[in-house]
């Protein structure tokens, strides 16, 4: 994923207004972000427990999305599976995250949820770069650039609902 700046983050949001995007707290360490190992940006609001954001690329430009998740921590013995990296995690490790869909559709409030890693490190999960809790990835026969080709099109995927 190619760096981006506060105002190509707060500019590519789809589904919330652009009041909402400009009240966003964005990370402050954009910088210092591993671009080159992101499929997306993701983060979650300091301010806000029961939201998070996430900006990837597609058709070569920034596409933003506002996303809510239940605060509710399910048990340490409980493990569940991240939809878009395979992740698993005890725990809350995984959540639904739920976006309100792009334009009129969203407006009468319809939305989509996806199961996924609830730090929204997939990326870096898949590329071996943050490691999960002892048995959070498979063994798998894909290659690396497959797993990553996998984890786009699962985003990708979910991408489309929003437009649905």
């Amino acid at each position: 994923m190619r760096s981006l700046t506060e105002q190509d983050i707060r500019n590519s949001f789809v589904n919330c207004s652009k009041g909402e995007a400009k009240r966003i707290s964005l990370p402050r360490d954009l910088d210092e972000r591993p671009w080159d190992d992101l499929d997306f940006l993701g983060w979650r609001d300091p301010g806000a427990p029961d939201r998070s954001y996430l900006v990837t690329e597609q058709e070569g430009r920034p596409v933003g999305l506002s996303l809510r998740f239940p605060s509710s921590q399910r048990g340490f013995l409980h493990r569940s599976m991240c939809s878009l990296c395979l992740t698993t995690h005890p725990g809350g490790g995984v959540s639904l995250m739920t976006a309100r869909k792009a334009g009129a559709a969203g407006r009468e409030g319809n939305s989509v949820g996806l199961y996924m890693c609830t730090d929204l490190a997939c990326s870096l999960y898949v590329r071996g770069k943050k490691i999960p809790e002892p048995g959070g990835r498979f063994e798998e026969s894909l290659t690396l650039e497959e797993q990553i080709a996998r984890t786009r099109g699962n985003l990708s995927a979910f991408l489309a609902k929003l437009y649905a």
